[in-house]
């Protein structure tokens, strides 16, 4: 089924425990660990800090009351609707110790890897389908040439590996990230998922966009939200970007010895969206051994993971993975690495012409004025010592410039030779030997 970019289907939130598929033990625990770090008591406080329909969390609660662990206080809350409240019997806090020292997770119950696998194809990056309408919509900031757009559709809708490849400065990561722009639509991202008995954490703040909360209209008939599983966060669809810093263990789980629980690795986070490595080439690990890292997950949607154990177990791969680089493919990978990554497109300067129009669009928004003896004399003079090579971020580099200098002079903005030189001269350093 393709469903378009607006539609994905929310993951239901459970009707009772035997829907849960994790151990009882690991629930219970999890529901007792949570209320002794954060003292909630009443079921609808403890629903929402373990992030389960009160009518589960009520089972939960009643298999502790049945195992001496939890105990009801007698008293009920007028401002929670009459709710009975509850607390930790001295068992359950010896058991709540207990648990923590084996794992200090608590909060959310973690969704297993099984039910997780259901949602990540209902919200699969490959049901995107980006029209040229919107890639447009999201790039009109940019001044592409035609055909690029030609290239990058089908290579975004098709939602596998792309490689742009090209002289440095020319937007190659601007344009990854109007690819992110262009999709629009919502996921749903788990706070955490389970895999043996072993707790790992997805939702990162940092890389994910919580969307804004629905809010119901008293009057509706039918309530809007509340209607899928609070495990998830809806989120926009996620983007991951690493340059050179990127190395091949930053690919694997990250243990917490001390929580003793997991963080998943930055192409798992990614999942559903977008990965960008950018400036391939630059990172302490030579590109192929990064490609290669990349075989498994690009050609078989899963990747491999390890736990501390040793133990190895499979996770869906469900990303669109673009490398960006100013190297010529030839120079940095072999032709098997080369089939694998499924678009290439090259990204070049601009000509003349699209040059002109990037230096006027920036000097209106930049509120400079032309001077078209400035412009005569940049492309006469100043560009043929550099062999008439145009690249994209020039024209921002050289008004920014002209900006500073008229600035620091006191004078109206304006541009001339005079400060075209002075522009001209920061963004290439002259050769020469330094004398130490």
């Amino acid at each position: 089924m393709n469903m378009q970019t607006s539609g994905v289907m929310a993951p239901p939130p459970p009707r009772n425990l035997d829907e849960m598929k994790i151990g009882i033990v690991m629930m219970r625990d999890i529901m007792l660990k949570t209320m002794f770090r954060k003292n909630v008591n009443m079921v609808s406080d403890v629903a929402a800090a373990i992030c389960l329909p009160a009518i589960v969390t009520q089972e939960l609660i009643d298999i502790a009351r049945e195992q001496k662990l939890l105990e009801a206080t007698g008293t009920l809350s007028a401002t929670a609707g009459n709710e009975m409240g509850y607390q930790l019997t001295d068992a359950g806090k010896a058991r709540a110790l207990d648990a923590l020292a084996q794992s200090e997770y608590f909060g959310a119950m973690p969704v297993p890897l099984d039910i997780y696998h259901e949602q990540i194809k209902r919200q699969s990056i490959k049901n995107v389908q980006i029209t040229r309408e919107q890639l447009v919509g999201a790039m009109g900031h940019l001044v592409l040439p035609d055909d690029l757009l030609d290239h990058l559709g089908p290579a975004v809708s098709a939602g596998r590996s792309v490689l742009m490849y090209g002289p440095p400065g020319n937007g190659k990561s601007s344009i990854s990230n109007g690819i992110r722009d262009a999709m629009g639509d919502k996921v749903y991202v788990p706070r955490a998922i389970e895999y043996a008995g072993q707790v790992i954490t997805v939702y990162d703040p940092i890389v994910h966009t919580a969307a804004e909360e629905q809010v119901d209209d008293p009057n509706a008939l039918r309530r809007a939200s509340n209607r899928f599983d609070t495990r998830y966060v809806r989120c926009d669809r996620p983007t991951v970007i690493t340059g050179g810093e990127l190395t091949l263990d930053m690919l694997d789980l990250v243990y917490n010895p001390t929580a003793r629980t997991y963080q998943a690795p930055l192409q798992m986070k990614a999942t559903g969206g977008i990965f960008i490595v950018d400036d391939l080439g630059r990172q302490k690990e030579p590109p192929q051994a990064l490609i290669n890292r990349w075989i498994v997950p690009l050609e078989e949607n899963k990747d491999i993971l390890a736990l501390q154990s040793g133990e190895k177990f499979e996770v869906p791969f469900d990303t669109l993975v673009i490398f960006s680089t100013n190297f010529h493919p030839n120079e940095i990978f072999d032709t098997a690495a080369l089939r694998r990554i499924f678009f290439k497109i090259k990204i070049d300067g601009p000509d003349q012409k699209d040059f002109l129009k990037i230096f006027a669009m920036v000097a209106r928004k930049r509120k400079m004025p032309l001077d078209e003896g400035a412009l005569v004399h940049l492309l006469k003079k100043k560009y043929p010592t550099i062999d008439n090579v145009y690249a994209n971020y020039q024209p921002i580099f050289l008004i920014d410039q002209m900006i500073a200098i008229c600035d620091f002079e006191g004078i109206p903005y304006q541009m001339s030779p005079d400060l075209i030189d002075r522009a001209w001269a920061n963004m290439f350093v002259r050769d020469e030997e330094i004398v130490r």
